[in-house]
């Protein structure tokens, strides 16, 4: 009897030495399956508990759009209760939010992070031709992301605005509101300052494309430089006022 506990004793301490020097790698596999492929780790370096690389967001069809730096924390007691748990740094900010990660959603809580405009043609390729310029912050109080559904909410505010087919710059700042409830997310656009103002509104359903449709209004003095931009991506209603719907 006392071989056997030895030997259960050294088993099980094998296995907490191979969790401990897990690669970073891991990360990846969770990160695809709780996004449905659009987060990737790349670069991965360290361990699962310590260790930095590169956080992808990709578009629809799965190709790399938008990378940022990341290092995480995570802590090994958190496994105990099915998941793990931790703080990211992105960017080398200086700045930590907290995380949990499971085999099936990602939870984060008071993260912001700034991304380049681009990301936005990633995220709705109807606008990727534009060539947006600008910086989006987004900031979420608490968002719960599964595959089945999310939970919670964030925004997106696009500071500086514009686009590399006008000199017309900034073209203002505008904020995207998302609020998700299970397979729905809603959002709400509304310009904060600027000579384009933009609103709308829309919602995306898991398993199905964003459905989004709003109005943009050129005031008059801008009407001659931006109206050929706005045609590219919207239906003119009437003079300085264009529809623009995104699916």
């Amino acid at each position: 009897m006392k071989r056997w506990s030895l030997l259960a004793v050294g088993l099980a301490a094998y296995a907490v030495a191979l969790i401990a020097i897990a690669p970073a790698t891991l990360l990846d596999a969770g990160l695809q399956r709780a996004s449905d492929g659009k987060l990737r780790l790349a670069q991965a370096e360290g361990t699962l508990w310590s260790g930095s690389g590169l956080i992808e967001l990709r578009d629809t069809n799965g190709q790399t759009g938008i990378a940022k730096s990341i290092a995480w924390q995570l802590a090994p007691e958190s496994l105990l209760r099915g998941h793990l748990a931790g703080e990211i740094e992105l960017d080398q900010s200086g700045r930590r939010f907290p995380v949990r990660i499971s085999m099936s959603r990602i939870v984060l809580t008071n993260a912001e992070t700034s991304l380049p405009a681009a990301v936005l043609g990633v995220g709705l390729p109807k606008l990727a031709p534009l060539g947006l310029t600008g910086e989006v912050l987004i900031r979420v109080a608490s968002l719960t992301l599964a595959r089945d559904g999310a939970q919670g909410n964030a925004t997106a505010q696009w500071r500086g605005a514009g686009s590399t087919l006008t000199s017309i710059s900034p073209l203002g700042n505008f904020e995207v509101r998302l609020d998700a409830e299970g397979k729905t997310v809603h959002a709400y656009l509304r310009t904060i300052e600027g000579p384009l103002q933009l609103d709308g509104e829309g919602s995306w359903t898991y398993g199905a494309n964003p459905a989004f449709l709003g109005m943009a209004r050129i005031p008059p003095q801008y009407r001659e430089e931006l109206t050929p931009l706005l045609r590219l991506i919207a239906v003119e209603r009437a003079e300085g006022s264009f529809e623009l719907q995104l699916d």
